[in-house]
């Protein structure tokens, strides 16, 4: 075997692996339906792009910094990485079988007789082979290689996910913060009107002019403010360390919110669009695609491993007993031997082929089921996006009714001509009222944030692998037409 043989393997394995085993992908329909639910409940559809980059949802510079924050050290986001980067090594490691390994190695030995009578020797050998390379002429270990890739595509979309969810939870957590913020707030209020009441109520009775009850009635209710107050602290530094856990660490304080009204402005509704095509782009969405693609390609190995696997071995060399003469013609050997073996009766194969059959319909149904979750997603935070405006306008008429009938009824409750319990009732129904709208303002600005991540169209949130795999998926195209 001349020397060049070595170096040919490679081109004379890729001449001879033109038949694919593997059946032909093509990617399904969409199986959402094609266009957004219209309805009472669900805002106009507006044509043009649908989504936007978080950083044009999140507009408050404080909030752009805690996320910022949160992806760079969150360390849920740092241990999808690294699963990122464990099956892109497994792709390589899978790539690597299609190329022939070649090896070099080297020798030398020496005798000398200690006594003189056996004569001196010496040996020089070194050599390059290679060994049980596989001619992959069905296609086996180039689809193992492409199942390869595509568990390695499917991991780099799921963190991609990953990172849409943690900005989606990072200002979840911040809204909720403000949110929680504001009812302290209503709560202290609350509190400190109920003290005056007992005031009052004791300031009456020492007169003669209310009952004892009364004076306890009121005790009572201040105290179960009191026990309101210091649950609704203890949420607040509950929401902090979510928050902070997020983050990857401490935030500083003027990095958090006081209150919601300063940061409605802060957060914009997200388009739509028109068609749900969008939702293909959706992360979860490609990473169930991609486990379909390998899922085909698991196919068509398993269908190359009913033919026969043919392996060459290799191997050229110099073997002297001269230093000098060791690279002369005359110490020059090859050697190449090949092997064939096919299963004939009985074995795995046709069970790993209906196994890998079955695992392709059970992708096929996972990515139909991940497409038409993310059309519900979408759907319900339309259908909240429709109604919200309206319910925001009807809670503030309704706090400020109810303020205006708790201050009649405490302007005559001090006048002597009201009842306590009139008073009491009417600024129970005004601070029930502000809690509710507290909720209402929170359910806007989370439906903003859960809109935005339904769509999930958010290409800034690529990662560093993103490059490399859009490359290596160019490169691994499929070779069944």
């Amino acid at each position: 075997m001349r020397p060049s043989a070595l170096l040919s393997l490679a081109a004379l394995a890729t001449a001879l692996a033109g038949c694919d085993m593997a059946p032909h992908y093509a990617p399904p329909a969409n199986p959402a339906p094609p266009q957004w639910p219209q309805g009472a409940a669900y805002p106009p559809a507006q044509p043009g792009q649908a989504g936007l980059p978080w950083r044009q949802v999140f507009t408050d510079a404080r909030l752009q910094k805690v996320i910022a924050t949160a992806l760079a050290n969150n360390v849920d986001i740092a241990a999808s990485l690294a699963s990122v980067t464990e099956a892109r090594a497994q792709y390589h490691v899978e790539r690597s079988y299609q190329l022939p390994t070649i090896n070099g190695s080297a020798d030398a030995t020496g005798t000398r007789s200690i006594d003189g009578h056996a004569a001196n020797s010496q040996t020089f050998e070194a050599g390059a082979g290679a060994s049980s390379f596989e001619l992959d002429l069905f296609g086996r270990v180039k689809n193992q290689t492409r199942e390869s890739l595509e568990t390695y595509l499917s991991t780099e979309s799921g963190y991609r996910s990953a990172r849409l969810t943690l900005v989606a939870n990072v200002a979840t957590a911040w809204v909720t913060l403000a949110a929680d913020r504001d009812l302290e707030t209503i709560e202290r209020q609350d509190v400190a009107s109920a003290a005056r009441s007992v005031q009052l109520e004791q300031s009456l009775f020492d007169a003669g002019l209310a009952a004892g009850s009364d004076v306890a009635s009121a005790q009572a209710t201040l105290e179960g403010l009191k026990s309101d107050l210091a649950a609704q602290v203890t949420s607040v530094a509950q929401d902090r360390n979510a928050l902070e856990r997020l983050a990857g660490g401490p935030l500083a304080d003027d990095l958090l919110p006081a209150a919601l009204g300063e940061i409605d402005a802060g957060l914009t509704v997200v388009p739509a669009g028109v068609s749900s095509d969008v939702l293909l782009r959706r992360p979860d969405v490609v990473e169930a695609e991609h486990t379909l693609k390998g899922s085909y390609a698991a196919i068509g190995a398993a269908r190359a491993a009913f033919f026969p696997q043919i392996t060459l071995t290799s191997s050229i060399g110099v073997a002297s007993t001269a230093l000098r003469s060791m690279f002369s013609s005359a110490a020059l050997a090859a050697t190449g031997t090949a092997a064939a073996s096919m299963p004939l009766l009985g074995g795995t194969a046709p069970g790993n082929l209906e196994y890998a059959r079955a695992q392709r319909d059970y992708a096929l149904a996972e990515y139909k089921a991940a497409a038409q979750n993310a059309f519900k997603d979408v759907a319900d935070a339309l259908a909240r996006r429709g109604t919200i405006t309206d319910q925001r306008g009807a809670q503030d008429r309704y706090v400020a009714a109810a303020k205006r009938a708790w201050d009649l009824a405490d302007v005559q409750y001090r006048a002597g001509t009201g009842a306590y319990i009139n008073d009491l009732t009417a600024q129970r129904t005004f601070y029930a009222a502000q809690q509710t709208r507290v909720a209402t303002v929170l359910a806007d600005l989370t439906n903003r944030v859960t809109l935005y991540s339904a769509i999930g169209a958010d290409d800034t949130l690529a990662g560093p692998v993103d490059a490399e795999a859009a490359r290596l998926s160019k490169r691994e195209q499929p070779l069944a037409k």
